[in-house]
């Protein structure tokens, strides 16, 4: 295995420019990923009748600070099974990273919870002990699994976008919450796999076609996010 294959920097949403670290910073915020959940996020807000817009850009730059940066640092720190990530950056860099964008995450949703929506503080709780329980592995790592991934990943946004709008929750956004844990279950479902099969080089053509389902799912789980958002503006 190269250096390179082992750094996973040859992934599809690792640029192909640019100087290593660079790309390798790119490669740990698993941009499409993190696409995914906050895209989850903001599909939460829009199910509120009334949207207050600096609402959706604060849950969206709060999942974008706590899962894109600080979960996935946290991660590759904490897992039992080595991170090629971690190979550029040292364990206090990435403790520190983690911790830096996990305060301003919690900063901006201690703000909104005070002053608007503490239903949002529940919800704000459970994601910080998942982001510890699964990328630390704690409590034997019962709680890294996809099940678990799928709840706190790909359900709670959508509660989370939809509270910080309304303080409420609701049947509807309830309904649209294990919907899109079901998409983020299919991911983690399709990403193990595919990326042990990158690693280890075998059976390219199953790589190929997992790769292209993690494709349709991120990109078109952003798509239909922005398409939303668009026909929210438009009709508002």
């Amino acid at each position: 295995m190269t250096i390179e294959n082992g750094t996973r920097i040859n992934e599809w949403f690792v640029p192909k420019f640019g100087p290593t670290r660079f790309r390798v910073v790119v490669g740990l915020l698993f941009l499409p990923y993190t696409g995914m959940c906050i895209s989850f996020a903001v599909i939460g807000s829009l199910a509120a009748g009334n949207i207050s817009w600096d609402r959706v850009g604060a849950i969206a730059l709060i999942y974008a600070l706590a899962l894109g940066v600080s979960a996935h640092a946290a991660d590759t720190v904490g897992s039992k099974a080595k991170k090629p990530w971690g190979n550029y950056f040292s364990k206090r860099q990435l403790l520190v990273l983690a911790a830096v964008s996990l305060a301003g995450a919690y900063a901006i949703g201690v703000y909104y919870i005070i002053f608007f929506v503490p239903l949002l503080a529940p919800i704000a709780l459970l994601e910080g002990f998942f982001l510890f329980a699964y990328n630390f592995e704690i409590l034997g790592g019962r709680f890294h699994n996809d099940f678990w991934f799928a709840v706190s990943w790909g359900s709670l946004p959508v509660l989370a976008g939809y509270a910080i709008q309304t303080n409420t929750i609701d049947v509807l956004v309830v309904g649209i919450s294990i919907a899109t844990g079901l998409v983020s279950f299919l991911e983690i479902r399709l990403s193990r796999p595919y990326k042990e099969l990158r690693r280890s080089g075998l059976d390219e053509n199953r790589a190929t076609k997992l790769e292209g389902g993690l494709k349709i799912l991120s990109v078109g789980t952003i798509a239909v996010a922005a398409f939303l958002t668009t026909l929210k503006i438009i009709f508002s």
